[in-house]
C-alpha cells in the first residue's frame, strides 16, 4: 500500500541552492551521497538535479534542454531504462521534483513536477518530461483568456502554442533576470502588495506577433519577453494581434 506522502512546497521558477531543497524537504543539512549528484531518491520521490546549455561540475554535457514547455533530460552515463530505480523513476505514479540551471555554480531553478511523456530505452536513458507545478501556484501559469491551445501559421510553417515560449522556464528566468517582476505596463509589483507571498510572481509576454515566428524561430528571452501581471496580459491578448505594451500603457494613462 503507497504510503500517502505530502507534496513539497517548491515554488515552479522559483531558485534554490541543494541545502535550501534538503531543509524543505527535512533532511539533514550533512546528508552526502547523490543528493550531490544527478538525481537522489529520497522515500518513494525522486529530485533531479541536472544542468541545461552547459557541463556540469564533473564535466559531463548530456544535452539536456528544453522543448517549449517540456524538458529533454538525460540519465547518469551508465543508466539503463531496465534497471529498477530507473522504473521506479519513469513510472507516471511517481513524483518526480525537478530542478536546473545553466551555470555550475548557480542555483536551481523549479522547473515543476515532471511526469514522462517520452522515455527512450538508450545509454544514458533520455526522459522528456512534462512540467507542472506543485501544490503551491506556479508562476508559469498563463491567462486563459488567450484563446484555445494553438494557432496555425500559413505555408510550411508549422502550428505551434501560443503559450510554448512563454512557458519555458529557462527562457523565463532569462527574462526575469533582466527586466525584474513588477509588471512593464501598469507597475504592479506583487510582492510589495502581498509580500512573501508575491515574491517572484509574474507572467510574461511574447511580443513577437505569431504570424512572424517560423520553424527557424529562436527565441531571445531579453528581447523577445516582458514580464506583465495577469490582468495586463490577459488585456494584451484582447487583440489579435495581442496589443502593444505600450499601446496598453497609454490606454491606462488615459484612463487615470
Amino acid at each position: 500500500m503507497k504510503i500517502d506522502r505530502p507534496i513539497f512546497p517548491f515554488v515552479q521558477g522559483a531558485d534554490y541552492t541543494r541545502q535550501s531543497v534538503l531543509e524543505i524537504v527535512g533532511v539533514p543539512s550533512h546528508t552526502g551521497g547523490d543528493w550531490f549528484t544527478g538525481y537522489h531518491e529520497h522515500e518513494g520521490d525522486f529530485f533531479v538535479f541536472c544542468g541545461v546549455g552547459s557541463p556540469g561540475r564533473t564535466g559531463h554535457d548530456y544535452g539536456n534542454h528544453f522543448d517549449g514547455d517540456e524538458l529533454v533530460w538525460y540519465g547518469k552515463t551508465t543508466s539503463r531504462l531496465n534497471t529498477p530505480r530507473m522504473q521506479r523513476m519513469v513510472d507516471p505514479g511517481t513524483r518526480v521534483y525537478i530542478f536546473f540551471r545553466e551555470g555550475d555554480r548557480d542555483p536551481f531553478t523549479f522547473a515543476g513536477m515532471g511526469t514522462p511523456v517520452n522515455v527512450a530505452d538508450t545509454t544514458p536513458v533520455q526522459v522528456r518530461w512534462q512540467l507542472s507545478g506543485a501544490s503551491m501556484p506556479s508562476v508559469l501559469t498563463l491567462p486563459e483568456e488567450i484563446p484555445g491551445t494553438a494557432t496555425v501559421l500559413e505555408g510550411a510553417r508549422k502550428t505551434i502554442s501560443v503559450n510554448v515560449y512563454e512557458r519555458n522556464p529557462n527562457a523565463r528566468r532569462k527574462c526575469i533576470e533582466r527586466w525584474g517582476v513588477v509588471c512593464c505596463v501598469c507597475g504592479f509589483d506583487f510582492k510589495q502588495v502581498y509580500g512573501v507571498l508575491g515574491e517572484g510572481f509574474i507572467h510574461v509576454h511574447h511580443l513577437k506577433p505569431l504570424g512572424e515566428i517560423g520553424e527557424a524561430y529562436e527565441l531571445d528571452p531579453v528581447e523577445d519577453l516582458r514580464p506583465v501581471c495577469p490582468n495586463c496580459h490577459a488585456m494584451l491578448h484582447r487583440r489579435d494581434p495581442a496589443l502593444g505594451i505600450e499601446d496598453l500603457a497609454a490606454t491606462i494613462r488615459t484612463r487615470s
